[in-house]
């Protein structure tokens, strides 16, 4: 059962497990004098309790959304986690979803994995948010299946251009902390 989600919590999770300082180079090919791995907290047992919890918190608003989902690597645990703090309480008849970053070779050749049906009112989930480009990879693949996303909703902002990304499409965003809240500056527009 979980124990509710604790900000203060989360952000010693993150700090103690998940950031890391030096030079590293991002996929965007930038380099950053830090580096949030946040599997390393979304795949414990104490993260994923104040990740699920989280999730929940930033969706209560939104009684019509029926499934939360987004790009595998970085949404799977995110996805287990919110559901099973979901099952055990507030809201057991919530969904998830999975989008794969290309369509399956094999089989029914999906590239939405889940109990996702068309026309379902969804949020896409992510660990960190740097440009966007994963969760807005995630919601052209839902809403080309038929879906609608109501919301983008993230672990860490690293506060490198995803909030203005999103407010460009016209998506709703919300994170659960940002690199700040860490004690770390961002790294200033490229």
């Amino acid at each position: 059962m979980s124990s509710g989600f604790d900000r203060e919590a989360l952000i010693a999770l993150l700090k103690r497990d998940a950031l890391r300082t030096g030079t590293f180079t991002l996929a965007s090919g930038r380099s950053s004098h830090y580096y949030v791995d946040g599997r390393t907290v979304t795949l414990s047992a104490e993260g994923a309790d104040q990740i699920g919890s989280g999730v929940l918190e930033l969706i209560a608003d939104l009684p019509d959304v029926a499934a939360i989902g987004g790009l595998t690597m970085g949404a799977d645990p995110i996805v287990g986690a919110t559901l099973a703090v979901a099952g055990a309480g507030p809201r057991p008849e919530l969904l998830g979803f999975l989008v794969r970053k290309e369509a399956k070779g094999h089989g029914t050749g999906k590239l939405v994995e889940g109990p996702l049906k068309p026309g379902t009112n969804v949020v896409i989930v992510d660990d960190v948010a740097t440009t966007g480009g994963s969760s807005l990879q995630a919601v052209a693949a839902v809403e080309a299946f038929g879906c609608r996303v109501v919301r983008i909703v993230v672990v860490l902002d690293r506060l490198e251009g995803a909030a203005e990304a999103f407010a460009a499409k016209g998506l709703d965003f919300r994170s659960m902390v940002t690199i700040r809240d860490l004690g770390v500056e961002p790294l200033p527009p490229a």
